[in-house]
């Protein structure tokens, strides 16, 4: 095996140990009357209903964990649920319903997901005080659980998050916005559940793993206000010219701020999963495959080119280090961003992709990748709306680029990584993994020093 099968591998083992349904499956247990979930026990001698509900990339996966965790609630127990996923992740599950809310690689929310969110607040609304609400939240969930105010039309919505995303804008700042717009997110759920009793069950896809802002914290009393999200709308779109004018409005008269009513639930909130998790994963198999580790943190962030051309500036000073001669391999989890070119052309592609992109942009000669190799992909199979998780590079496919006659600067300069990649055989393709903890990148030397 060569060191490509090895960043593969090593990539791999760090998203495996992020598995949703063992995630699920190890903090969920029942013994017929208790039930525990990580350190909480619930007697279930008063509940009549369990009701799981939520929504991500990874719910399909907790779905079969909680249901194979609850196989042992008495029958006296009705377990019921409704989770939304992508469409390519539903499947066949006991008791709990997967609503496809929205289509493969659009990680836009749809009318389809708008119906199930609706339906998740209908079924919390009709609980009983002791009653138990199960909420499954993963990455993915602020696309997938779309609630808009009533003077909030989806599309404007929609076309929110695109500008927002199109500027470079980080997570936190998309979902301040989103909780700000939705009947859902920002304790929406919260407010809506008639039970005394919530337990969330979190696969965190955010750096520093908040709560309040993993698909935008659902079951979290929201402590952002109208005027937070004013200062992120304007802060990318000062004239007013992108984002849609109602959603201004909206905002600035305050209709968009949560009512201040309390809950009749106490929300219990547990981070499952998360990108540390993996990079630990990773990084015992790196150890395992005879690897030096490096490791770079679960917090990087940034424009994804030049994180690329980070990575491969570690791996060239490793290499270049005199005395040095074990293999090394490096790791960075994190989430980057993207700043799209305004040009109005066709392009494909995502910020793992681009990562590698402009790494190789950086670096376009074949023999200065001689024993690298570098991959980038996302945790969740997805990476932008292409059916690839990321990219990886290597001498050879830099070889192959200049036998092809390829530049990447062109393909860099209109973010358009996923055709360069397609050409060179580059993709990183898995499907759904059923998990989201950001993405994970995978560097190594070969040989490092004579």
């Amino acid at each position: 095996m060569g060191i490509r099968d090895d960043a593969l591998a090593i990539w791999q083992a760090g998203v495996a140990a992020v598995d949703s349904y063992t995630l699920v499956k190890e903090n969920v247990s029942c013994d017929g009357t208790t039930l525990r979930i990580c350190d909480t026990d619930i007697s279930l001698d008063h509940v009549k209903r369990i009701e799981v509900v939520g929504g991500g990339k990874a719910g399909a996966g907790m779905t079969r964990g909680i249901v194979a965790a609850l196989d042992q609630v008495p029958d006296s127990v009705t377990v019921e649920g409704w989770i939304n996923v992508p469409a390519d992740c539903v499947e066949e599950t006991q008791r709990i319903h997967l609503h496809a809310a929205r289509p493969a690689g659009v990680n836009e929310p749809t009318a389809a997901g708008v119906e199930g969110t609706r339906e998740i607040l209908r079924r919390v609304s009709r609980l009983q005080p002791d009653d138990l609400c199960i909420v499954l939240i993963s990455g993915g969930g602020s696309a997938l659980l779309p609630a808009p105010l009533p003077n909030v039309s989806l599309d404007e919505k929609v076309e929110v998050t695109r500008v927002l995303a199109a500027a470079g804008a980080p997570i936190h700042d998309l979902n301040i916005v989103r909780s700000q717009l939705s009947m859902f997110k920002g304790g929406g759920l919260l407010r809506q559940c008639s039970s005394k009793h919530i337990v969330a069950l979190i696969i965190s896809d955010v750096i520093g793993d908040p709560v309040d802002i993993i698909a935008s914290g659902p079951t979290v009393p929201s402590t952002r206000t109208a005027a937070d999200a004013l200062a992120v709308l304007q802060r990318y779109d000062p004239d007013r010219t992108r984002i849609p004018s109602a959603v201004f409005s909206a905002i600035e008269q305050n209709t968009a701020t949560h009512p201040a009513t309390a809950s009749s639930c106490s929300a219990v909130n547990h981070i499952i999963g998360c990108n540390d998790v993996a990079l630990r994963a990773a990084g015992v198999e790196a150890t395992r495959r005879g690897y030096q580790v490096v490791t770079l943190g679960s917090e990087n962030s940034g424009e994804a080119r030049v994180h690329g051309v980070n990575l491969l500036m570690q791996l060239s000073r490793i290499r270049s280090a005199d005395g040095v001669a074990a293999p090394t391999c490096v790791l960075a989890g994190g989430e980057t961003t993207v700043a799209l070119a305004q040009v109005d052309v066709d392009r494909r592609g995502g910020r793992n992709q681009e990562v590698v992109l402009g790494a190789v942009a950086h670096a376009s000669d074949a023999a200065f990748w001689k024993n690298m190799v570098l991959l980038s992909g996302g945790t969740d199979g997805e990476d932008g709306p292409t059916d690839a998780a990321g990219a990886l590079a290597d001498e050879v496919l830099v070889a192959e680029m200049h036998r092809q006659k390829l530049s990447p600067a062109p393909f860099l300069a209109i973010n358009n990584s996923y055709p360069f990649f397609r050409q060179l055989n580059g993709l990183l393709h898995t499907g759904p993994t059923h998990t989201n903890v950001m993405d994970l990148a995978v560097g190594i030397v070969a040989q490092t020093g004579d």
